[in-house]
């Protein structure tokens, strides 16, 4: 096929896209009320956290600035090991392992550690980037229905070889909660290892913002946990927190951990400064649950809509006419409100809605003229 083919091909398969009106395209807006970040906390603005970083780079100017290759090389120095132990002391675990993205730490904790002849359950709703580590595995993996313990159940009763459970604490697209006390109950009982990823739950749920796990006193009863701090935390990277011996295993056989390069010294720094801050952000984290009732109670007075979950700060608003997604969006952003619908293949079909985040930084005031004017435009 010929560089021409390919581009005629490759033009095809977007104009496809297009004509389902699913196609993505990147966008920056600015001055619109944000309700669409993953910046829960308002860290990502933060003077204060910007101040901190800055006082505290002081202290490793003998680090190379940037990334000097990956850790198994020359990219290691003791800050990494200074912040993985803050890190795993911080969600009380026994050891953490840095990884570059949520993404990375997924693929590199699924691919490596089911091995040939495991069985792997998952939840139907999970993280595409546990899905695709999935695909890297040996182990044999099945699907079980969104939060349905009973369909779990029945499926650990045909498993073979280490089983290993999978699940997200808060789901990112729904916004719901894991059964995560009913999970890890049915998983000890079953002999299987329960991993939760915590991405939407860091800096949210806890006496310090460790997580839904820890909220729930569940740290021994779940073999790993995934950390992104991408969200609330407002930064890059993620860990991956555990048993010592689960560290020292994707050190040796975790691909996307040994050929990829560590991060630098001003992301290590941040995320420093960043654990620091969490500990002081009760009122942050109260305010912005809080907030997030009060648009669910809105929202869910208004005719033609439906809202779920209630008690996130996720919250996703279904239409009865679907197809009125697109239109609405661009009606919200008109009045100045950067709100984004979400289409398949994000979700499934029959399941498009607008996701509606809310942050410690909104105030009762745009709560309020979010909810008129999505009334206004159903």
């Amino acid at each position: 096929m010929s560089n021409s083919q390919l581009i005629h091909k490759l033009q095809q398969k977007l104009a496809e896209r297009a004509a389902q009106g699913n196609l993505r395209v990147l966008k920056t807006t600015s001055g619109l009320t944000d309700f669409c970040s993953n910046d829960y906390l308002g860290l990502a603005r933060s003077e204060k956290l910007r101040a901190l970083i800055h006082k505290e780079e002081e202290k490793y100017k003998q680090l190379p600035l940037g990334a000097t290759g990956s850790r198994l090389l020359s990219g290691n120095h003791p800050l990494f090991e200074e912040l993985e132990g803050i890190i795993a002391r911080f969600h009380h675990a026994e050891a953490a392992l840095l990884f570059n993205s949520g993404y990375t730490a997924n693929v590199g904790l699924l691919s490596a550690l089911p091995q040939r002849g495991d069985t792997v359950l998952y939840d139907e709703a999970s993280h595409a980037s546990m899905k695709d580590g999935l695909r890297l595995s040996f182990a044999k993996t099945y699907a079980f229905r969104h939060n349905n313990v009973e369909d779990l159940k029945q499926k650990l009763e045909r498993t073979t070889g280490q089983v290993y459970v999978l699940v997200e604490s808060v789901y990112s697209m729904d916004g719901d909660q894991a059964p995560l006390r009913e999970l890890a109950q049915l998983c000890n009982a079953h002999d299987a290892a329960l991993i939760v990823d915590e991405a939407h739950a860091v800096g949210l749920y806890g006496e310090k913002g460790e997580g839904l796990v820890s909220a729930l006193g569940l740290e021994q009863e779940v073999f790993a946990r995934v950390l992104t701090y991408g969200k609330a935390m407002g930064l890059h990277g993620a860990a991956v927190v555990g048993p010592q011996v689960l560290r020292d295993f994707l050190i040796n056989y975790s691909r996307a951990f040994i050929y990829t390069t560590g991060l630098p010294t001003h992301a290590l720094v941040s995320l420093k400064c960043t654990y620091t801050l969490l500990t002081e952000m009760n009122q942050e984290r109260e305010k912005v649950k809080r907030l997030a009732q009060l648009l669910y109670r809105k929202l869910n007075n208004i005719s033609g809509i439906s809202c779920t979950p209630e008690g996130s700060v996720i919250l996703s608003v279904f239409l009865q006419q679907p197809q009125q997604l697109k239109v609405l969006a661009a009606a919200l952003q008109q009045d100045g409100f950067d709100v984004r619908p979400v289409l398949p293949p994000t979700v499934p079909q029959g399941t498009e809605r607008l996701r509606v985040i809310v942050h410690a930084f909104n105030t009762e005031e745009e709560i309020e003229g979010l909810a008129q004017a999505i009334a206004k435009g159903t």
